[in-house]
């Protein structure tokens, strides 16, 4: 019981964790690209997972965590792949419309669902496919707001989508096969995800903005939000890998929609973005999608937790039914050895 309430805390943190470190780099990124004009989204990526690598690199070394070794042609594909994918979303948002983009994030939660009961034959209930379903219906009705096709960027979402949940589902299923932990998988794949987008993070950029992230003229101040933005990240990729790993690829991307949520609200807030009845309206709804989502999960975790402890309490059962049987038999035991002794007396006598 109390390993289980520690794990519950664990998650709870982890999401905490998760939400918290999102909105602050949305709301940093934000003013970075918008107010200080600095548009490179893949290579400051890039930047974000070296930054990353190094601070695990020094707690590594501090021995705040130890690191295990995994099998090499596994992780880099694993990090190559997470790279393709982040590089694959953002040519997404530069060749779509912004509602097309957010259709497309929306689309990774069906398409997580449907690979995860093909392949890993899990099943998901339909009390959390409808919750999922409000939960999609109510992000779409907050975020969406023009749906323009293009083939290019039709192409890129769906390359996106596939790239996206493969490397999600990888990341669950990774830390639970190698029984490896968040912390030590990000450590091993940081590099090659760093590599990839060091690499292709110039050249995407170039395609989307038509400018060199090379000649750009660094001010102080854009500077100090690259730092801040670097440091953010973080959390930001440790908490992804900790939220995928005690959860799944499902759940987070239900976090990641909560987030968006909130940053509908912190960007009418903080930042006065334009908010309408139907960005209240959706928002609603997916609170109440998260919600449901939530309760019908903790709801099947218990079924699963209460079905896992039968077979136990019934090993328990039996295990004292067959001491109390093997105590009779040695009292039954002991009660003929005594009569035996006794007529061997008296036929002595």
């Amino acid at each position: 019981m109390g390993e289980m309430s520690n794990f519950q805390l664990g998650v709870i943190g982890a999401l905490f964790l998760s939400v918290a470190s999102s909105v602050s780099i949305v709301i940093c990124n934000k003013s970075l690209m918008s107010n200080l004009g600095f548009p490179f989204a893949t290579t400051l990526t890039s930047w974000h997972l070296m930054v990353t690598f190094c601070t695990l690199h020094a707690a590594q070394r501090l021995n705040l965590f130890v690191s295990k070794s995994i099998d090499f042609k596994t992780v880099m594909l694993f990090g190559i792949l997470n790279g393709i994918s982040i590089g694959f979303l953002n040519l997404s948002l530069g060749f779509n419309s912004i509602g097309f983009y957010q259709m497309t994030k929306l689309a990774i939660i069906p398409f997580t669902v449907l690979l995860e009961t093909i392949f890993l034959k899990k099943q998901f209930s339909s009390k959390i496919k409808f919750s999922l379903f409000l939960l999609l219906v109510g992000v779409g009705i907050a975020s969406i707001t023009d749906l323009q096709l293009n083939f290019l960027g039709t192409v890129l979402s769906l390359l996106a989508i596939i790239t996206t949940c493969v490397g999600q589902i990888l990341t669950n299923t990774i830390q639970k096969k190698l029984n490896v932990s968040s912390t030590q998988l990000l450590y091993q794949s940081a590099p090659f995800q760093a590599a990839i987008l060091f690499v292709s993070g110039p050249v995407v950029d170039q395609m989307l903005t038509k400018q060199n992230v090379f000649a750009y003229k660094y001010s102080p101040v854009v500077l100090a939000f690259i730092i801040l933005s670097c440091l953010i990240a973080v959390s930001v990729n440790f908490s992804t890998f900790l939220v995928i790993g005690k959860t799944s690829p499902v759940t987070y991307q239900v976090l990641g929609h909560l987030k968006t949520c909130l940053v509908l609200g912190f960007g009418y807030t903080l930042l006065h973005d334009p908010f309408t009845g139907r960005n209240i309206l959706g928002i609603l709804v997916a609170v109440f999608g998260m919600g449901l989502y939530s309760y019908f999960c903790t709801e099947d975790n218990k079924k699963k937790q209460l079905a896992s402890d039968l077979p136990l309490a019934s090993q328990v059962k039996d295990k004292d039914s067959a001491a109390v049987l093997a105590g009779k038999n040695v009292g039954n035991q002991k009660e003929e050895n005594d009569e035996v002794k006794k007529l061997s007396k008296d036929s002595v006598i």
